[in-house]
């Protein structure tokens, strides 16, 4: 299909966090994009994801709008398992620390940043069907309008409708726990705080407060956040009766509860998309996968599936690459998917009551009191120890490239800073070819030094390489050590044939 008989080149479904950043960037890549969003508004209601992770910070950073977020939030650790915080403190980053930030805050900024890159969003619609041809996706809006588009990319959540519809089965572990988490207003005033019973983990706390040498602080007036773990498995929109049944049952009292703003529920479910990609349908965020919220991993990790697929969607548009490359999102994100969801069902089950796991989860809090198992899961859980699967080589090869402080021929550079506009980018530290003429306008080159160590998440110093080869998501693609070996196959691989 040419370019002027579609009406955007992808078209994406779900305004959440994953759907905007994943807008975000085709939008920084000159692609059009437009976003259909069933919300009528970007307000979020409810006590949705409460923080960001160290990577995902760093993603934001590289893309120049983390000063937003950093002004919203408030750092602090975040990252924890078996009831033990995992301090990132001496990790080699720049936010050696995650955010807490409520989805209600971060996913307005994300909404206030597209916006600015003039990303169009049709809200008050829903996708009702779509129908997918040789050179495009036209979709159906519940207006009774039509889009048509190269992609479609379904960001609308763990019902996905995209997903059903594409066909894509959707396997995993069913639910064994459901929880009731609301937003309220109480007549009486409770003890705050957060405890476990006989069955689960049972909440109640202001929804504004501060932490204050690692203690929650409440505020002495506003709304009220409550979570009840159910005595009995659950699906569906709860009601306000059904959250007075179990506020009874965990605390013995429901407390006058009554105004609720907002009342969902959610389970331990796990599971993941047999495959993101079918063709020109693509998956992202919890329309990929779901699980248990233990340890605050969905928001950050559709971020991330964002970030992965926006620069290669991009280039396959643009025609500088093969539609192959798509493929890579699904061969990286997957494995990257799955590890998570362990990880998340792993915690979930740890968090249950009884003397059995009590003894399990008191023995993973002591092994995670030495630094060298501290780090290994920390690494994980933040996303900076995260690495793709690029082959063999420099222990740098499909890791998150440092942030490193550089001096160039236009000054003090830092690395994120050379990727705010997403472009993959080449750093040449030592004199020799690397000559990415061929690739003149896809990929940024610059010669640097820089005087600070070359050191990883979780693997401490590695080699110092002569030259870099950096995607535009932050991972690198190549390590140059002392020679251009492998360089044009990796620049073709990743950008596309020579010109």
């Amino acid at each position: 299909m040419t370019a002027h008989a579609t009406d955007h080149a992808v078209v994406v479904v779900g305004a959440g966090p994953t759907g905007l950043m994943l807008a975000g960037e085709l939008a920084l890549a000159g692609i059009a994009v437009a976003i259909v969003e069933k919300r009528a508004s970007s307000a979020v209601v409810g006590s949705r994801a409460g923080g960001l992770h160290a990577r995902t910070l760093e993603l934001l950073d590289q893309r120049g709008i983390v000063d937003r977020f950093l002004a919203e939030g408030q750092p602090a650790q975040v990252t924890g398992f078996a009831g033990r915080v995992l301090d990132l403190g001496d990790f080699p980053t720049r936010f050696p620390y995650g955010l807490g930030l409520r989805q209600s805050r971060s996913e307005p900024l994300m909404a206030a940043w597209v916006d600015e890159l003039g990303v169009p969003v049709h809200r008050a619609r829903e996708v009702t069907g779509f129908t997918e041809t040789g050179d495009c996706v036209e979709v159906a809006l519940s207006d009774g309008t039509r889009l048509r588009a190269l992609y479609l990319v379904g960001c609308d959540g763990g019902q996905s409708l995209v997903r059903r519809l594409a066909g894509i089965a959707f396997p995993g572990e069913d639910a064994t726990i459901s929880n009731i988490i609301a937003n309220v207003e109480l007549a009486e005033t409770p003890a705050w705080g957060i405890r476990q019973d006989a069955y689960g983990v049972q909440s109640l706390g202001r929804l504004d407060y501060r932490v204050v040498d690692g203690r929650i602080v409440y505020a002495d007036t506003g709304p009220v956040g409550v979570l009840v773990t159910e005595r009995q498995v659950n699906t569906g929109e709860p009601t306000l009766a059904e959250l007075k049944a179990a506020m009874v049952a965990a605390f013995g009292s429901d407390f006058g509860v009554h105004s609720p703003t907002w009342l969902s529920r959610f389970t331990d479910a796990t599971r993941q998309a047999a495959t993101y990609r079918r063709g020109r349908v693509l998956l992202a965020g919890d329309a990929a996968h779901i699980h248990y919220p233990a340890g605050g991993q969905g928001l950050n990790l559709g971020v991330h599936d964002a970030v992965n697929l926006g620069w290669k969607l991009a280039q396959v548009i643009r025609g500088v690459s093969p539609d192959s490359l798509l493929d890579t999102y699904h061969a990286e994100r997957h494995p990257a998917g799955a590890d998570v969801l362990r990880l998340t069902m792993a915690a979930g089950l740890l968090q249950r009551p009884g003397a059995r796991i009590e003894a399990v989860r008191g023995v993973m809090a002591e092994m995670l009191g030495g630094d060298e198992a501290r780090r290994h899961l920390a690494g994980r859980l933040s996303g900076l120890a995260l690495r793709y699967d690029l082959g063999e080589g420099h222990p740098l090869l499909g890791r998150r490239m440092p942030d490193l402080d550089l001096d160039t021929a236009a000054g003090p550079r830092r690395v994120f800073a050379l990727l705010r506009e997403a472009r993959p980018l080449l750093l040449r530290f030592a004199p020799g070819r690397f000559d990415t003429s061929p690739w003149a306008g896809r990929v940024q080159r610059v010669d640097a030094a820089s005087a600070g160590d070359w050191v990883l998440p979780v693997l401490g110093p590695v080699p110092a390489p002569t030259a870099v080869l950096v995607r535009p998501d932050g991972y690198v693609a190549w390590v140059g050590e002392g020679t251009d070996a492998g360089l044009p196959e990796a620049l073709t691989r990743w950008f596309g044939a020579p010109a």
